[in-house]
């Protein structure tokens, strides 16, 4: 008889991981919230009483050392990525980590080592790749609606900033590591391989940013191993909505994903017309969050391999390094320069 659920444990119960607490509690049909972890006492007492979870722990390491997880998910602080996989592969937990991978290749690259020398499941949180959207652009790509595809260009904007506690490379890495991570992940995934990047910014409107030495708008042009070109532009204080889309222009036409407009509705009065906007992430790509868990758990039930590997997560944070790079530098940075002994 097939098992019908998998018990997972999640470890991180900050804004994303109460989403995913929601969504495996009461969501995803194959997964059963069976432990979750954090080191905030409260939000695990919160979230464990919210969702009925029968266990919860606010020593992440002791969810691992449960025998009734079977697998987890990883919705930590990224420096903490490392400790947990490393700990989950060792005690022969599959695994679903979110971005960014680590902050540094040497971290990711232990973290494959571990992964592999365990023979895990392990799958990686890029969640546009379920995005019904980015989904259907891609088929429609391979099928050759738009000829070939030539140029990739992707915006990402917050309407507000992090909060400042969270404005710190030890934490997040920087911003085009934090928030340019899944555009690079797609252009990736839309275009193949990225040869050379050439990043510029500034920190023009948050102080914050500023004191940290970070930037708070920036934006970087690619040029792929196969001859084609992007442009990625970011920012966290669009202040009108969170402005997600990419536009892929082709030899016979263009492919634009993504929407401002939430609800289906346009008001026009005197003088002005206007519609609603998305207002943040978990409100865009809700099913994407859905649909991407429920692969994972289907995943480990099935045995099926994972669409998105820890090699996915190493060479989004070496494109994302290597922007970095060229940000510091003001010059173009080849990708492949950025190595674990390098970054």
């Amino acid at each position: 008889m097939t098992k019908k659920k998998v018990n997972i444990g999640l470890i991180g119960l900050g804004h994303l991981g109460r989403l995913y607490a929601r969504d495996l509690a009461t969501r995803i049909p194959p997964a059963r919230l069976a432990a979750v972890a954090d080191i905030n006492e409260n939000a695990v007492r919160q979230v464990a009483e919210e969702y009925d979870v029968p266990k919860s722990y606010v020593k992440p390491l002791e969810l691992l050392d449960d025998p009734d997880v079977e697998a987890v998910v990883v919705a930590a602080a990224t420096p903490a990525h490392e400790l947990l996989v490393t700990a989950a592969a060792k005690r022969g937990k599959a695994v679903f980590c979110e971005k960014p991978i680590a902050l540094k290749l040497a971290e990711a690259f232990r973290m494959k080592k571990a992964i592999e020398h365990a023979g895990i499941f392990f799958q990686m949180g890029f969640m546009r790749r379920f995005d019904p959207g980015h989904l259907a652009a891609k088929q429609k790509i391979e099928e050759g609606l738009i000829g070939e595809a030539v140029v990739f260009k992707s915006t990402s904007r917050d309407p507000f900033p992090p909060p400042d506690e969270y404005v710190n490379p030890d934490v997040c890495g920087g911003f085009l590591i934090d928030s340019g991570i899944h555009d690079f992940d797609s252009a990736r995934w839309l275009f193949g391989e990225i040869d050379t990047v050439h990043a510029i910014g500034g920190a023009l409107v948050v102080d914050v940013f500023k004191r940290v030495g970070d930037v708070d708008n920036a934006i970087v042009s690619l040029k792929f191993t196969n001859g084609k070109l992007g442009v990625i532009d970011l920012s966290v204080h669009a202040t009108y909505g969170y402005d997600i889309s990419t536009d892929i222009l082709g030899a016979k036409g263009a492919i634009r994903i993504g929407y401002l407009r939430e609800t289906p509705i346009l008001t026009m009065t005197e003088n002005n017309i206007g519609h609603d906007v998305v207002q943040l992430f978990d409100n865009r790509f809700a099913e994407a969050y859905v649909l991407q868990l429920q692969n994972f758990a289907e995943n480990v039930l099935n045995g099926r391999r994972p669409p998105v590997t820890i090699d996915d997560g190493i060479e989004a944070l070496r494109v994302a390094l290597a922007a970095e790079h060229s940000l510091r530098t003001g010059q173009p940075v080849k990708v492949s320069s950025m190595s674990e002994d390098v970054i």
